[in-house]
């Protein structure tokens, strides 16, 4: 079956299309994709991983077309940065 595993980060955007067995799981795309081996960053221990935008586990089966991607850590909580825009009087549409 084909997939897509991808890893984005700034600057960054690696995306590889694999063949793998039918069965086989998302922590097995991961390491056949070489993208541990490339980007030293990446901890599957730390990262959170997903399929298409939603967040499984690594022994999640996967399907023909599936895009595996590897999700990093936020850099900042969402909550706070909006809490800290409203404070300032600004929106997140940023116009006038």
């Amino acid at each position: 079956m084909q997939v897509e595993v991808c890893y984005l980060a700034p600057g960054i955007q690696d995306c590889r299309t694999l063949q793998l067995p039918s069965g086989s799981t998302l922590e097995e795309a991961v390491h056949a994709s070489g993208l541990l081996a490339q980007h030293a960053a990446i901890d599957l221990n730390q990262h959170k991983v997903g399929i298409w935008n939603k967040v499984v586990s690594l022994q999640t089966v996967l399907r023909e077309h599936d895009r595996v991607e590897i999700y990093r850590p936020l850099t900042a909580d969402p909550k706070l940065v909006r809490r800290q825009r409203v404070a300032a009087g600004r929106t997140m549409g940023g116009g006038a």
